[in-house]
């Protein structure tokens, strides 16, 4: 049974570095020991405002020089950045006494490695005890469902580097001595996945088919493209039954003894508990997530503990709602699918900005907990231009929406800021498409119009008054009185913009303003009698928009 585990603490940065290093990240400056506890991924934009988690590893995309890196150093100083990942390689004596002076380290990502496949590995590594808190359960003396560690103990096992991959060769976890392997690995670990030329080659040669048709280890000669010189390789499948999950890889500098291939054949099947975890894993998280956000939606007692466990308990929230219009052609099996769709790329979208986020679909509307830096216009403009970039990014093919509620100092306002969120939702639906993001503090008055049609109705409310004699004598003459005021109300009394906007000559529409007078008993000079009117008619509006009637 497999023991080795990493002594390093699971979310410090020295156990970034044995798993990630040295064929993607090498350590260029700083103490790695000093970081015990990552906050969480950053990634560095100069034209943007940024919101990195406490502690966190920040990604330099496009910061070259030791001047820029020692200048975002200091910056991300104050922020309480833990390290910064700039492109290797790094030139530059003096970030030796920045790093000293302001505790970040400096770390460089190897030449032709992707930021977006770093990123994900790094939220993959310090993911773990995210949501729960709860001591882990081990299989075989390591983390269920910690790949990379177990990728580093079956290496120790074997004394050769290993890569654990999916059924797609693709990259899930690596061990450590990567350095140590050939180039074809090293491009695999770089991309994240074997490269095409490689996988043709294997395919060519059947190695595919014999390694999951046995349950043994399958030793494969070197591949041989162009004129790269390649190491021997060992394989076998990972199985759950009938299942194939994916393989397990080494890369062999001389023969495994007999014992060895045992072991790795007993790593196999431990492997196969690991990466069954993983999967149950990550869909048990999502329900657990859900379940978080929604005890802290409610607002309750539980709604501290909830926002502590999603790491959203030591600053202010607000609520994004996520809504789409309901299916014209009642095709309720893909409207859930997009819903679902859009909920995961909101999750995705959110945590790029701000890492923090958390997001759960709840009956038809995905709600998102954004943490803000403090309840201000500054901080609500930037949860609009988010939602607003998010859904420039997805395309209006299916009518979504997003309603911003108002800022939650304190958890026990995530209610309201919930309810704030789905009054500015309902306000943009009845918009008909012609916003797609709003927050409360915009629509508020739109939302409380809404709300006092729902009254009315509830209330089974009759037209009375000037409105009601109107659209009775309307019915009876077919008279445009009611169009004639709203269209003077409209104007702010201007005839002759009112005309212009119903197509009538300014003295047919005075001679109407004037019947609307008589036949409306209804004082215009009077500016409480003009609000009332005005009030009544968009109440008309909202009536015939939600499906209601409005009785003479």
């Amino acid at each position: 049974m497999i023991r080795h585990m990493s002594t390093h603490p699971a979310r410090g940065l020295s156990r970034v570095l044995e798993d990630l290093g040295p064929g993607l990240l090498d350590l260029v400056h700083g103490d790695p020991a000093s970081a015990t506890e990552l906050g969480g991924v950053g990634i560095h934009d100069p034209h943007d405002e940024q919101f990195h988690p406490e502690r966190a590893v920040v990604l330099g995309v496009g910061v070259h020089g030791a001047e820029e890196t020692a200048l975002l150093m200091r910056r991300l100083s104050g922020a309480g950045a833990a390290a910064l990942v700039v492109r290797g390689p790094v030139e530059g004596a003096e970030l030796e006494a920045v790093a000293a002076e302001t505790g970040i380290a400096v770390l460089a990502l190897a030449r032709g490695a992707s930021w977006a496949q770093l990123a994900a590995m790094l939220r993959t590594l310090l993911s773990e005890d995210d949501v729960g808190g709860a001591d882990r359960q081990t299989l075989g003396g390591v983390p269920s469902g910690d790949l990379f560690a177990l990728a580093n103990a079956i290496a120790t096992l074997l004394d050769a580097p290993i890569t654990i991959e999916d059924r797609r060769s693709r990259i899930l976890a690596f061990s450590g001595r990567q350095d140590e392997a050939d180039a074809p690995r090293v491009a695999s670990i770089l991309a994240r996945r074997v490269p095409e030329r490689y996988l043709r080659v294997h395919e060519e040669h059947g190695v595919f088919k014999e390694l999951y048709r046995s349950e043994q280890p399958v030793h494969i000669p070197p591949p041989t493209v162009g004129d790269e010189v390649a190491l021997p390789r060992m394989a076998i499948a990972v199985r759950a039954g009938d299942e194939i999950l994916g393989s397990v890889w080494a890369t062999l500098r001389r023969p495994l003894t007999p014992e060895r291939e045992e072991a790795f054949q007993e790593a196999a099947k431990l492997v196969a508990l690991h990466m069954l975890r993983f999967r149950a894993g990550a869909d048990a998280e999502h329900r657990l997530r859900a379940d978080l956000v929604t005890t802290a939606l409610e607002g309750g007692s539980g709604a501290v503990e909830a926002l502590g466990r999603l790491g959203l308990a030591d600053g202010p929230v607000l609520v994004l709602a996520l809504g789409l219009e309901p299916a014209a052609d009642g095709d309720h099996a893909h409207l859930t699918a997009e819903r679902q769709r859009l909920a995961s790329a909101l999750a995705v979208h959110l945590t790029a900005v701000q890492p923090r986020s958390a997001v759960a679909l709840l009956g038809d509307v995905a709600y998102a907990l954004f943490p803000v830096p403090d309840d201000s216009a500054a901080a609500r403009e930037r949860a609009v231009q988010v939602a607003a970039n998010f859904l420039q990014r997805t395309g209006d093919r299916m009518g979504a929406v997003v309603g911003i509620g108002s800022v939650a100092p304190e958890p026990a306002a995530l209610a309201r800021s919930r309810a704030n969120a789905d009054r500015a939702l309902r306000v943009l639906f009845a918009d008909r498409g012609t916003r797609r993001v709003a927050a409360i503090g915009d629509v508020y008055i739109d939302a409380l119009l809404i709300e006092m049609r729902d009254l009315a109705i509830a209330n089974r409310d009759e037209l009375s008054g000037p409105i009601a004699r109107l659209v009775a004598y309307d019915r009876r003459h077919n008279a445009h009185l009611v169009e004639t005021l709203r269209a003077w109300l409209d104007a702010f009394g201007d005839v002759i913009s009112a005309s212009a906007s119903v197509f009538v000559h300014p003295n047919t529409f005075r001679y109407r303003i004037r019947r609307v007078a008589e036949v409306g008993e209804i004082d215009l000079r009077d500016p409480s009698a003009r609000f009332a009117a005005m009030l009544q008619l968009r109440l008309m509006g909202l009536y015939d928009q939600g499906g209601g009637a409005a009785s003479a």
